[in-house]
């Protein structure tokens, strides 16, 4: 059983697949495209960051409404360079849910069928590693939907800028600042807060800030990132 299992848990009956031939080609597709070389520079390739909008915050019984991304491109920023959509929901969330992401009754029940959306993400994001703030939730919301509809696993490497920024900047100590903190401190304006493309915007300019910081001490890959990251969980782990 794989983490996500653990995470998520068994005794909800599986959805049966149904997957079109060019559906099903569309996955192999992306599942034949080359891996990341996660040794390149920061500013030598592409980071996709991630955020999404949800039915709630558990993680077994809630589901998945819309994801938004934007990409970082050899360092730089194209807001046209974007992604967000809305997955189709049979049931709608509830009212205070929907006050949150502001994503309506009409919106959910006309999105975008799941699986086409599912994999217009994955061609999307490719092979590029994924960045998020509290990445946790995002990647299990996000691979649970993958397994649901789709049946594979995302299997993608994210970095969560939650364990990694405090290293450069020390205003929090551990990964339990929140992203407004972060936001308010470099005085970066999310112009709509939860929503999942505006909130991967606003991520994607701390994800800058922590590059050129990193750059400075030699922390200038993917991969030395994702070293730090896993060094701050063991540490937070064995207190």
């Amino acid at each position: 059983m794989n983490w996500f299992s653990r995470v998520i848990g068994g005794g909800k009956e599986k959805r049966k697949i149904v997957l079109s031939a060019e559906q099903r080609q569309a996955i192999e597709a992306w599942q034949g495209l080359p891996a990341d070389d996660l040794h390149r520079q920061h500013n030598d390739g592409r980071y996709v960051i991630v955020d999404v909008e949800t039915s709630g915050l558990n993680m077994r019984k809630d589901r998945l409404i819309s994801i938004g991304a934007v990409a970082l491109v050899d360092g730089r920023l194209d807001v046209n360079d974007a992604f967000q959509v809305v997955l189709r929901q049979d049931q709608v969330s509830t009212h205070e849910n929907i006050l949150i992401h502001g994503i309506g009754g009409s919106a959910q029940s006309e999105g975008v069928e799941p699986v086409e959306a599912l994999l217009s993400f994955l061609r999307y994001i490719g092979k590029a590693p994924l960045v998020a703030y509290h990445a946790f939730f995002d990647q299990a919301m996000i691979d649970k939907a993958m397994t649901e509809y789709l049946g594979i696993e995302l299997d993608q490497t994210w970095i969560d800028l939650a364990w990694v920024l405090p290293v450069f900047f020390h205003y929090g100590t551990d990964a339990r600042m929140e992203l407004d903190d972060w936001l308010r401190q470099f005085e970066i304006e999310n112009i709509l807060r939860h929503n999942a493309v505006s909130d991967a915007y606003a991520t994607a300019k701390l994800l800058q800030i922590v590059i050129a910081a990193g750059n400075k001490k030699g922390a200038d890959s993917p991969a030395s990132f994702m070293k730090i990251e896993k060094s701050r969980r063991w540490m937070h782990e064995s207190r």
